[in-house]
């Protein structure tokens, strides 16, 4: 059969649903991309508690000079030299410790934690996504797999028109045209099942590209679809709130929105440091002219004290900043409700859908044997003589509509599946 010679030069391996889904769980971009900005938060909050922790700073400095000095005293004597070379040596080692500063620092690391949080809630957000479109273009490789099989079956019946109408016409009981209208029929679908493979191979490659496999990895995917025709709305609806990854990420910004407006309330507050230093200071000099000068000067010691810094007054900027927050976080509930409201609205067209598509392909079951049954009996009277080329050809294409409306459903219920498990958030474990 035309068929087989696309596959017979590919050993091709059967790549199931969930193996699908494994392989874009370890190499999806999308899902790499949104681990790597929740490592990075993870990295974020590990450091947290070093809000807590003072800051010490080292500096050190030193000095060469080189000088031409003049001096003329009061007795009326002057003194001047040249090349006067000394060096100076100019160290520190400071602490600044942060005692309070109105409760910022805690809030900043619950902000931080929060965060990670918001990583790992949008890491599973992208992970249902991607499965969705996982399964979605899967069980469409299937869809089209069964299409094909559907032309094929159609050829099988034409070129069983072909033969009939040829001995027809060699033993002069047939016509010409009803020979060539045979063949062009059957040559349509050729073509028909060409631009079939063709569809296949392009799905193929979307699926390859969504699972980071090479281009042109060749596989084969199973026969049929599983459908689950035992879906529950009220299941479905049930704490969506906790279930769904998209509410999830919602209310965890709305959580860190409160977080932050405590962040801007604490900048009303004084803050109160602890600052300490360990200073080291060295003067050489070769040579002087004042006998007052030293050659030699060295100090080290260390200091500490308290420091606050009081806002009075920064033209409002503090209250700006609040404000802002407060409204942060009406946007961010009001996005939750906005969300909530969508997703329970595709909850309830996805079931809509879903309870059609079933009570749709049930009726296509049915239809499909009938239409069999038909093109059986037209093939047989068209073979025996007793009917015309176009009664057959209008059963072929009355069984051709039942094939496409069957396979549609089979697909579009597995959709409509698939809808309902990402939006309650359970397609994977």
């Amino acid at each position: 059969m035309l068929m087989g010679c696309f596959s017979c030069g590919y050993a091709q391996t059967i790549l199931t649903a969930e193996e699908s889904v494994a392989l874009a769980l370890r190499n999806n971009y999308d899902i790499l991309l949104v681990r790597n900005d929740s490592a990075a938060y993870a990295l974020d909050n590990k450091y947290a508690n070093m809000a807590f922790f003072p800051r010490v700073n080292g500096s050190i400095n030193k000095v060469w000079n080189n000088n031409d000095q003049k001096q003329e005293l009061p007795d009326g004597s002057k003194r001047d030299r040249k090349g006067i070379k000394s060096n100076n040596l100019v160290s520190s080692v400071n602490l600044n410790w942060t005692l309070f500063d109105g409760l910022k620092m805690f809030a900043t690391r619950e902000r931080l934690a929060e965060f990670q949080k918001l990583g790992e809630l949008s890491v599973r957000n992208q992970v249902v996504a991607t499965v969705a479109t996982i399964l979605t273009t899967y069980y469409n490789i299937v869809r089209q797999k069964q299409q094909l099989r559907a032309i094929e079956e159609q050829m099988s019946i034409d070129d069983e028109r072909v033969k009939i109408a040829d001995r027809k016409y060699s033993v002069g009981l047939g016509s010409k045209p009803e020979l060539l209208q045979a063949r062009v029929d059957l040559n349509a679908q050729k073509a028909a099942a060409l631009q079939q493979q063709t569809l296949i191979t392009q799905l193929k490659e979307e699926l390859n590209q969504l699972t980071n496999q090479p281009t042109g990895q060749y596989f084969e995917v199973i026969d049929s679809i599983p459908l689950n025709l035992n879906i529950n709305l009220g299941l479905i609806t049930t704490n969506l709130e906790t279930t769904n990854p998209t509410l999830q990420v919602a209310m965890k910004n709305i959580d860190i929105a409160k977080i932050s407006l405590r962040e801007r309330r604490a900048e009303r507050w004084p803050t109160l440091f602890f600052n300490s230093a360990y200073n080291f200071s060295s003067q050489r000099n070769e040579a002087v002219i004042n006998t007052f000068t030293p050659l030699s000067n060295q100090n080290a010691g260390y200091n500490f004290g308290l420091s606050a810094n009081v806002p009075l007054f920064n033209a409002f900027n503090t209250r700006r900043l609040i404000k802002q927050a407060e409204l942060d976080i009406q946007y961010q509930q009001l996005f939750f409700e906005n969300q909530r409201t969508l997703i329970n609205t595709g909850i309830s067209n996805a079931y809509k859908n879903y309870d059609y598509q079933k009570r749709a392909l049930a009726l296509e079951e049915e239809n499909i044997q009938l239409a069999k049954e038909n093109v059986a009996i037209a093939l047989e009277r068209f073979r025996q003589g007793v009917s015309t080329n176009l009664e057959l050809r209008e059963a072929q294409i009355s069984l051709q509509d039942a094939y496409n409306r069957l396979i549609a459903a089979r697909y579009n219920t597995k959709v409509s599946e698939i809808e309902l498990q990402r939006l309650k958030g359970d397609i994977v474990p």
